[in-house]
């Protein structure tokens, strides 16, 4: 027992320490190196290593893009600098709509040299490496790689002599930077403030150990699963299978005890043979894939290309099916075999059998769950599906009277069928978005995407309504029944809700599956938030004179995903008015380059570390306050600097920001 305890707080804290190191991001790993080419010519050598889904932007970037690779030398004795710093490896040029430029930069590894003459006997040269990196969520701060080397130059050269930070430094940041032997230590500045820089990130994590995002997620992906299960069974291929299967069990034996026995064999089967599939979905991509698809513009088109397949699948063009031997082989070892092998050969065969309508099904379950980033997603959502599928080969096998009572097989099942290949098309053109977006291709803009599912929607209606035949139904005369006609009612009520969107309503029913806003090229719909403040104890007094809640929005002129946010999220109307008349709202640029009047020196994981500018303070705010780095991060204060909602980072999810501005406003008047 003392054991299990151990055991259990041991994995309790393990927990709470990647829930608080996940907020804290570490995607770039250098290495530095000097390198003699000669003996006058030295080389300063920056090896990098990118995690999956981070890029490294390069060199040389227009001012007003994201945060280019820079190198600041603030001590050059007995060398100076040769060029700028130059770069090694595959360089990805990109254009971005959002900073309307190409964006140069690196995936997976990056090679930054900095060439110097050496000019003395002896030399030594120390400064720093700044760049910036990004993935499709996140940025993190402009973030410093130092070094310092020392070394013996040509025997007949002149005593060494100190450069000047100008000649050493790239120039673009030389104006901003001071050199080293005038920086000054001022940590008042940072004790001063008091209560507003505590750490509070034990408080947050309290507040998002609330927000269950994982159990939710399982959840979601379990219930997704369920209902995929329960529609797979009013299809052509599995309902009318359900009755026979039963009477088969329940009159193979006179032992009625013994046929629900086998039938419900029979029905774990089924949960038993989907949940491997799951499994065996999870251990052949692996956890990191999965959640790499997320994000991954190729898999995303294959998704999309598939769902297109389904859909089609669904409207009659053409029948999906396995092998026929595949079927014979399995149906004729089940007849030549006896006891549980049989009935669970039985239920492989049913798997193959119904195919053709659960094939689909299954696909558009596993394309949502392999992007939805759960590691356990597959499994999960095929043990709802198997639930679903089982429980009334069951139930039916409990209660056999039921069997009367259950809807008979005719057209209503060819209508679903057709139903779910409008829906399986509209969830396509979600995934083909998303590469759309990574690749900058602007094919599927805001107003595209709305057209379309004006239009898959507005026939999914006529359709529902009797107005729209396929060739499935050519031989039914019969009018939709009246839930069809309801439906359809609903589905062409959305289809007129979407219309004003193509002017620029935000149409936060769909905005979770849309492109963002800032996409749209045609938008008479303006209402930009601009922050009241943009320095930390300036928007605190200001929230405490006027009694508000406090928003800290850390951002940053070169986070794309910033300006995503406030293009997609705060231009809603209840978002922008809560916003502006709720709040106090504090932004926080941790790559603003301005120099601190009086450069701050703090002590930071046991090692000292050199504030220089306003971007670095408000960096350093949010690692040591927050116990996060990563952009966008927002968080609620209230006027003492304390949390009062859990964080939020990026989630174009216009319901989520709602929700997430009311908790803080509720927790705040309490």
């Amino acid at each position: 027992m003392k054991l299990l305890k151990t055991t259990f707080l041991t994995a309790l804290l393990a927990m709470f320490t990647l829930a608080v190191a996940a907020q804290m991001q570490d995607p770039v790993h250098f290495k530095v190196s000097q390198k003699k080419v000669s003996p006058t010519e030295l080389e300063v050598i920056f090896t990098g290593r990118i995690d999956k889904g981070w890029h490294v932007y390069s060199t040389g970037l227009p001012a007003d893009g994201p945060i280019s690779a820079t190198l600041h030398t603030e001590k050059a004795e007995g060398v100076k600098a040769a060029g700028k710093l130059s770069h090694r490896g595959k360089e990805i040029s990109q254009f971005d709509k959002m900073f309307g430029m190409n964006l140069r930069y690196f995936e997976n590894s990056v090679t930054f040299v900095q060439k110097f003459k050496i000019v003395g006997k002896t030399y030594k040269v120390s400064g720093y490496l700044e760049y910036g990196a990004c993935n499709d969520e996140n940025c993190i701060p402009p973030t410093q790689v130092e070094f310092a080397f020392n070394g013996e130059g040509p025997a007949d050269a002149p005593e060494a002599e100190e450069t000047t930070e100008a000649e050493a430094t790239d120039t673009t940041a030389a104006a901003a930077m001071a050199g080293a032997d005038s920086l000054q230590t001022d940590t008042a500045a940072v004790n001063a403030q008091g209560d507003l820089w505590k750490p509070v990130i034990d408080e947050l994590q309290n507040f998002n150990g609330g927000d269950t995002g994982s159990s939710r997620s399982w959840i979601y992906i379990f219930l997704m699963g369920l209902v995929g299960g329960f529609v797979a069974l009013f299809t052509p291929c599995v309902w009318p299978i359900i009755p026979m299967t039963v009477s088969f069990f329940l009159k193979r034996t006179k032992d009625k005890k013994k046929g629900i026995r086998d039938a419900i064999t029979y029905g774990i089967s089924i949960i038993v043979i989907y949940l491997a599939l799951g499994l065996a979905i999870t251990a052949i991509f692996g956890a990191s894939s999965l959640n790499a698809l997320a994000t991954n513009a190729v898999f995303n088109i294959f998704f999309c290309l598939l769902l297109v397949v389904f859909a089609l699948s669904f409207f009659g063009w053409f029948e999906l099916t396995l092998p026929s031997s595949w079927t014979n082989k399995v149906d004729n070892k089940a007849s030549s075999t006896s006891g549980m092998l049989s009935i669970f050969l039985m239920a492989f065969t049913l798997t193959l059998v119904s195919f053709s309508c659960t094939g689909p099904i299954i696909g558009f379950l596993l394309v949502e769950v392999s992007t939805s980033g759960s590691i356990a997603g597959p499994a999960i959502g095929m043990l709802g599906f198997a639930i679903a599928l089982a429980l009334p080969f069951t139930l039916f096998a409990l209660f056999p009277t039921w069997l009367k009572q259950a809807p008979k097989s005719g057209s209503w099942m060819n209508t679903i069928k057709i139903v779910l290949g409008f829906i399986e098309l509209a969830f396509a053109l979600k995934f083909f978005s998303v590469a759309d977006l990574a690749y900058g291709w602007g094919l599927l803009d805001r107003e595209v995407f709305l057209a379309l599912w004006i239009i898959i929607f507005g026939m999914l209606g006529l359709y529902l309504i009797g107005k729209l035949k396929f060739p499935s139904d050519q031989g039914n005369t019969d009018a939709m029944p009246v839930p069809c006609i309801v439906l359809g009612m609903i589905s062409l009520a959305f289809t007129v809700y979407l219309i004003p969107g193509l002017w620029g309503a935000p149409c936060k029913a769909v905005s979770a599956f849309a492109p963002p806003i800032n996409t749209q090229d045609f938008n008479l719909y303006h209402n930009e938030v601009e922050p009241k403040y943009k320095d930390y104890e300036q928007g605190m007094a200001a929230a405490a004179a006027e009694g508000k809640p406090v928003v800290v929005d850390f951002t940053g002129f070169g986070c794309v995903n910033c300006r995503k946010m406030e293009a997609a999220v705060w231009t809603d109307p209840q978002v922008a008015d809560k916003l502006n008349n709720d709040f106090i709202l504090i932004s926080l640029y941790v790559d603003d380059k301005q120099p601190l009047d009086k450069p701050i020196e703090v002590v930071e994981n046991g090692r000292k570390r050199k504030l220089r500018t306003v971007g670095d303070k408000w960096s350093y705010l949010q690692r040591s306050k927050f116990g996060a780095n990563a952009q966008p991060f927002y968080v609620i204060l209230d006027n003492k600097g304390m949390p009062v909602a859990g964080s939020y980072s990026y989630d174009e999810n216009i319901g989520h920001y709602t929700d997430f501005l009311n908790t803080g406003l509720k927790n705040y008047k309490k």
